[in-house]
């Protein structure tokens, strides 16, 4: 069967078959966060352990994104974008089969290759497609479908979870992928950057990846292993040293993987900070709200994925709307709002409690998903019309890297705040604990611990240290998305595409001119 495809509308095929790619990623993220609490008490893993479930795949994705952006800009898009659709999807099968939490981990590593090689090249194949005065409404279209995946991830998840079991959600990439691979051989054209030299910064790459595991990795054990503890101390030395050498070698790399040149035009430095912001205060909040609403309100997955669905619904109907907006009236009234509308979502949830209603949580959800929907589409298209078309893959790669380290900061970070803060209120909960016993209590907040037949006294001093250390985590997220706010309103020009698009030179002729 052959697919009706032109040359007026090849570019909606071609959008069709990115947008499949993107709703598995998607899809991927949030049945995972729904399947937590159900991998915990049947791997028995730890607090720290779910962390690694999320970041071993977002730690991947990030540090390869760039360098998978930069592969499609030399090599074709195209060509990249299936050979990580195909990695995607054999590391899915292969998690499912999962026994072990070191399985799992490792696997979901291998998906965020997988995944790394994908993200770019769906923005830059759909922004080589779409000339920038309808880039908006693509890109915006782009955002929705993945807020689609967002939610119909936790329902379809969520029942799956509760009547198959937590393996079976990653077998649902499998015929999406499928899917796009076939939509993609049909429609897409390759492209690639013809002025570019055929030169990979391996030892860009390897410095970042060095760096970014060495944070990320303090953040997570740092309230296990001791913030004073030497291996603490020396990863976050190692990371620091990785920083600065990285810097050092970009400059005088003569084809660098990223080029600082694009930070020189404020929209592309706007939107890629605004990124980090708004996926640092996402990603961790939806973690441990999955946890608190079934670990502390005793909701079940599917019960818990139907409970997201007004935040994600709002990002489907937001997404293709605020890409619109921004293509008529510039990215950075909608930015500035929807980043505002989530620093208030988030505060409203700071104030919850262990009997909090749904209702309670009903109002924040909503806005949360307004928020978000106002934010994507148009931070996304402001980046990428401020470099030219021919850099689409690189500069896509370090937007999209940008946004998963600030997940996974986001989840690292608001873990070790919450751990701390937890540990802190079991100390006043209990003071007949010894030190050992409160650090193992505090391993645990948020996994429904002590209902195994402990005592009800630790059980309720557990659920009292979680939600209170809530609190905290919450405002200082709410916080950050109010720096995203400022941000947005200081660097993204109020000017739509049609009236004004940013181009700027790679880092080596930014210099020379």
């Amino acid at each position: 069967m052959r697919l009706p495809i032109t040359d007026d509308n090849r570019r909606w095929w071609v959008l069709g078959a990115m947008c499949c790619a993107l709703f598995m990623a998607m899809l991927d993220n949030t049945v995972v966060n729904v399947a937590l609490p159900s991998i915990q008490r049947d791997l028995q893993t730890t607090l720290s352990g779910l962390e690694w479930t999320v970041n071993a795949y977002t730690l991947a994705f990030a540090v390869l994104l760039v360098t998978a952006g930069r592969l499609g800009d030399l090599f074709g898009r195209v060509r990249m974008f299936l050979v990580g659709v195909v990695v995607f999807a054999v590391a899915s099968g292969l998690i499912a089969l999962a026994q072990s939490d070191a399985w799992l981990v490792a696997w979901r590593a291998v998906q965020g290759v997988g995944g790394a090689f994908m993200m770019p090249a769906t923005l830059s194949i759909v922004s080589h497609a779409f000339p920038p005065a309808e880039r908006g409404k693509a890109i915006g279209t782009w955002a929705g479908v993945s807020a689609l995946a967002l939610a119909v991830g936790p329902v379809v998840g969520g029942f799956l979870v509760e009547h198959v079991s937590w393996q079976s959600i990653f077998l649902l990439n499998l015929p999406v992928a499928v899917l796009a691979l076939v939509l993609t051989l049909a429609a897409a054209t390759e492209s690639r950057d013809e002025t570019a030299e055929r030169i990979v910064d391996i030892p860009g790459v390897a410095i970042s990846a060095l760096g970014l595991g060495a944070f990320v990795l303090a953040l997570v054990q740092g309230n296990h292993w001791g913030w004073g503890s030497a291996r603490i101390v020396a990863l976050f030395a190692v990371a620091l040293v990785a920083l600065v050498a990285f810097v050092a070698v970009e400059l005088r790399h003569r084809a660098p993987m990223v080029e600082f040149g694009f930070f020189r035009a404020r929209a592309f430095l706007g939107a890629n900070t605004a990124g980090f912001l708004v996926t640092f205060a996402m990603f961790a909040t939806f973690f441990f709200i999955t946890l608190y609403m079934q670990n502390v309100k005793g909701y079940g997955p599917l019960e818990t994925g139907v409970r997201f669905l007004p935040s994600t619904f709002m990002v489907v109907i937001m997404g293709p709307l605020s890409g619109r907006l921004a293509d008529r009236i510039g990215a950075r009234l909608p930015m500035t709002a929807g980043m505002a509308i989530v620093a208030g979502a988030l505060l409203w949830q700071s104030f919850l409690d262990a009997d909090s209603s749904y209702l309670f949580l009903l109002v924040p959800f909503i806005l949360m998903g307004l928020g978000i929907g106002l934010v994507m589409a148009p931070m996304t298209t402001a980046a990428m019309n401020a470099v030219e078309h021919t850099k689409a893959g690189v500069a896509s790669g370090i937007l999209s890297m940008n946004r998963m380290i600030g997940g996974t900061f986001g989840v690292a970070v608001l873990g070790a705040l919450i751990t701390a803060l937890g540990q802190s209120r079991l100390e006043e909960l209990l003071p007949q604990a010894t030190p050992a016993q409160v650090d193992r209590l505090a391993e645990g907040l948020g996994a429904g611990a002590g209902s195994g037949g402990a005592d009800t006294g630790v059980a309720a001093a557990m659920q009292d240290a979680f939600v209170y250390a809530m609190h905290g985590g919450f405002r200082v997220a709410a916080a950050i998305a109010l720096a995203g706010a400022v941000v947005a309103w200081l660097t993204i020009s109020a000017r739509p595409a049609s009236a004004e698009v940013e181009a700027v030179a790679p880092a080596g002729e930014a210099g020379a001119a």
